[in-house]
C-alpha cells in the first residue's frame, strides 16, 4: 500500500544529554522514513508471530511494478491452518467474519454472576443479584396503613337519639334516618318505633329492615385534598368526589367535615364521629382556619386593612381575623385566617375588592396541618390528635 508523501519527525532521545536526535537502532537497519513511498512486502503472514522478537527489524523487498495484492472477501478465511486464532479459541480456527453494514451483532451470552464467555466479569457468587441467574427482581408492595383503634369514652347507659344512633352506625344520615323511622322499618328491642326524637341507650337492641344494627368504631382520616374533587359523599353530576381518594381507608361510612370547593386544595378531615364533626363546623366553636391565597395582581395594603375591618357580603358582614403577605417579594400571595364556615367566603371577600383568586390552599384546620402529607394522600389521625380534638384544645 502506498501512502501520501510526507516527512516523518524523528524521535527525540530523552536519555541523551546533548538532546541530539536519533533513530531507533533496530528500525534504522531496514527502514528509512524518508522513503515511505517505496513499496515493501510484509513478513509472511502464514508464519507464526513471536511477540518477544517484535523489536527486531525485518527485511523489506521492493515490490514489482504493477503488482497488486489480491482482494480478500469477507468470507475468505485468514491464512491456513497454521495461522493464529484471533480469539484464542484453538490453533487453526478460521477468522471471525467481519459484519456488513447494517448487520446486527449478537452479543456473547452472559453467564451466571455476570460473566461473558470465559472472562471473569464480576463476581461469580451464586448469591449475586443477577437477573439472568435469579430472574427479574420482584418489586415489594407497599403495606397498607394499619387502621388505628381509638378508645371510646362514651357511657353505654347515656341516652342517644335514635336517628343519631343510626347515623353513627353508618346506616344513613340523620335526615334519612328520620324518614326510615316514620316509615316503620326501625325496631328497638323488638318493637317498631315511628316517633321522631326517640332516645335509646347503646345497650338497646336496634333492628333496621330486620337486620341488627351495631355502632361502628370511630375513624378519623386526614386528607390533603387535590384540585378537581368535590367535597361530598356522592355527586348527582357524576364528578369526582373526595371519597374516591379515601375508599381504601376503612370499611366504615365516613364523610367530610366541612366543605372545600372543587378548585380549593388542602387540609380536609373525614370521620364518622358526628359529635366531633359538629364541634368542628358549628360557628359557635370558632375553629380557626388558615388559607394561602394566590391572586391575579398585587394586593394593596388598604384592601387588606378593609378585610380585617370587615366586608359586607350578600349573606352578612365578614372580617378576617388576621391577614398578611406570605413574602415581601411577592405581593400576590396572601395568608388569611378566618373562623367563619360560610360557603366560598375567602373567594367572595377578594372578589368583592376586585381581585381574582388563582389558587386557594387550606394549610390549617382546627389544629391539623398537611405537614409531610403529599397532595392527594391521606393518613389516620393519631390517638393524641383525636383526644385534643375531642377536648377542644385546638382553636
Amino acid at each position: 500500500m502506498t501512502t501520501n508523501n510526507e516527512e516523518s519527525r524523528p524521535r527525540r532521545s530523552f536519555s541523551s544529554a546533548n538532546n541530539e536526535r536519533h533513530i531507533s537502532p533496530n528500525r534504522s537497519q531496514n527502514y528509512d522514513s524518508r522513503n515511505r513511498n517505496q513499496d515493501y512486502d510484509s513478513p509472511n503472514r502464514n508464519q507464526s508471530y513471536d511477540s518477544s522478537n517484535r523489536n527486531q527489524g525485518y527485511e523489506r523487498r521492493p515490490r514489482q511494478e504493477g503488482y497488486r495484492s489480491p482482494e480478500r472477501s469477507y468470507n475468505q478465511s485468514w491464512g491456513d491452518s497454521q495461522q493464529r486464532n484471533t480469539y484464542g479459541e484453538g490453533e487453526g480456527a478460521p477468522r471471525k467474519r467481519r459484519p456488513r453494514v447494517g448487520e446486527r451483532i449478537q452479543s456473547p451470552q452472559r453467564g451466571p454472576g455476570g460473566n461473558y464467555g470465559n472472562r471473569g466479569w464480576g463476581d461469580q457468587s451464586p448469591n449475586r443479584n443477577s437477573q439472568s441467574a435469579t430472574g427479574p427482581k420482584k418489586l415489594k408492595k407497599k403495606k397498607p396503613f394499619k387502621q388505628i383503634k381509638y378508645k371510646e369514652n362514651a357511657d353505654p347507659n347515656a341516652p342517644i337519639r335514635l336517628n343519631k344512633y343510626l347515623a353513627n352506625a353508618g346506616v344513613c344520615s340523620r335526615r334519612e334516618a328520620d324518614e326510615f323511622i316514620q316509615a316503620g322499618v326501625v325496631k328497638v328491642n323488638g318493637e317498631i318505633v315511628t316517633e321522631l326524637g326517640t332516645k335509646i341507650t347503646r345497650a338497646d337492641s336496634v333492628m333496621f329492615h330486620n337486620q341488627p344494627v351495631t355502632l361502628e368504631s370511630k375513624v378519623y382520616v386526614l386528607l390533603n385534598k387535590p384540585k378537581g374533587f368535590v367535597t361530598t359523599t356522592d355527586d348527582p353530576e357524576n364528578r369526582k368526589t373526595v371519597m374516591e381518594l379515601v375508599k381504601s381507608a376503612c370499611s366504615e361510612r365516613i364523610y367530610p367535615v366541612g366543605r372545600l370547593d372543587r378548585a380549593t386544595t388542602g387540609v380536609l378531615l373525614l370521620t364518622n364521629d358526628g359529635d366531633l364533626a359538629s364541634k368542628l363546623t358549628h360557628p359557635k366553636y370558632e375553629k380557626r382556619k388558615i388559607y394561602q391565597v394566590w391572586l391575579d395582581k398585587p394586593v394593596a395594603m388598604e384592601d387588606m386593612q378593609a378585610m380585617a375591618d370587615g366586608i359586607e357580603l350578600e349573606d352578612g358582614e365578614i372580617h378576617a381575623d388576621a391577614i398578611s403577605y406570605v413574602t415581601e417579594e411577592d405581593l400576590t400571595q396572601v395568608g388569611i385566617e378566618i373562623h367563619s364556615g360560610k360557603n366560598r367566603v375567602v373567594r367572595r371577600m377578594f372578589e368583592k375588592l376586585g381581585y381574582r383568586v388563582l389558587k386557594l390552599d387550606r394549610v390549617y384546620f382546627a389544629g391539623l396541618t398537611k405537614k409531610k402529607l403529599s397532595r392527594g394522600k391521606w393518613r389516620y389521625l393519631s390517638e393524641q390528635e383525636v383526644n385534643m380534638l375531642r377536648m377542644g384544645a385546638f382553636d
